[in-house]
């Protein structure tokens, strides 16, 4: 469990939001699935709710159109900076694309949304009084962003020269073309997937889980879908989906020895 009360380092994944065309649908789905509750708010471009674990912020939604949504939907990722208008600025030297220019929210945050040069999106977060999710890393909270990219050479120099980030191997997955992504006090703040078949490049979002079979039934049962768990190296994992085809995964770790 962590507890987040300051702002991290640059180019932490420090929060996630979601555009969905049926709000009150998913507020329904992810409270069934993470016991959520929820705060609305209101900023300069439209109300938005936060998702509370515990009274802590861990997320938000965002009402969008369902054409609004383009193929896949996914969590968005937002990564951290202490400023959020150079680093945009900087992001688009580097050969990436500025899709929301930087603009404040609610006095929480300045915020982002930009694309790395394989069209892979994710925010920008200049935390205000907000320094993204308040807890991570325990059931029912973010632990993990991981990029899977059809061509991950561009994204891994892309995100080095952006974020000052280091490149290392993972012989735990000796049949996976996969790099850790570290910044430069060595903290591990996700990797790359290199992924022929993957259809696009994009940012996935891991949710902690305490049980990822009994999680997975219950997306089910809320009208999302869910491969089969599957034991990985990290984790008991599953992929799924939320009632607008969402896709995430949820894991749960081995017990410590």
């Amino acid at each position: 469990m962590s507890e987040i009360s300051s702002n991290q380092p640059l180019g932490t994944p420090t929060w996630i939001d979601l555009g969905v065309p049926d709000l009150d649908r998913a507020k329904e789905f992810y409270r069934a699935l993470f016991g959520w509750e929820y705060e609305e708010r209101s900023a300069a471009t439209g109300p938005f709710t936060l998702c509370l674990l515990r009274g802590r912020r861990v997320a938000a939604l965002r009402p969008v159109s369902a054409a609004d949504i383009e193929g896949e939907s996914w969590w968005l990722p937002y990564l951290a900076t202490d400023d959020c208008d150079a680093l945009t600025k900087q992001i688009a030297e580097c050969g990436g694309t500025v899709l929301v220019p930087p603009s404040e929210v609610a006095g929480l945050a300045r915020t982002a949304v930009v694309a790395d040069p394989g069209g892979a999106r994710f925010g920008l977060w200049q935390g205000r009084t907000l320094p993204g999710c308040e807890l991570v890393n325990e059931p029912s909270a973010l632990i993990r962003n991981d990029l899977a990219s059809p061509d991950p050479e561009p994204a891994r120099r892309f995100y080095a020269a952006v974020f000052g980030f280091t490149l290392d191997g993972n012989d735990d997955l000796p049949d996976f073309d996969f790099t850790f992504l570290r910044r430069p006090d060595g903290h591990e703040i996700g990797g790359i997937f290199g992924d022929p078949a993957a259809r696009a490049s994009r940012w996935q979002t891991v949710f902690e889980v305490a049980d990822t079979d009994d999680v997975a039934a219950r997306a089910v049962a809320a009208g999302g879908t869910a491969g089969t768990p599957e034991d990985a190296p990290y984790a008991r994992m599953a992929a799924l989906t939320d009632p607008f085809g969402t896709a995430f995964s949820i894991g749960t770790r081995p017990a410590a020895d």
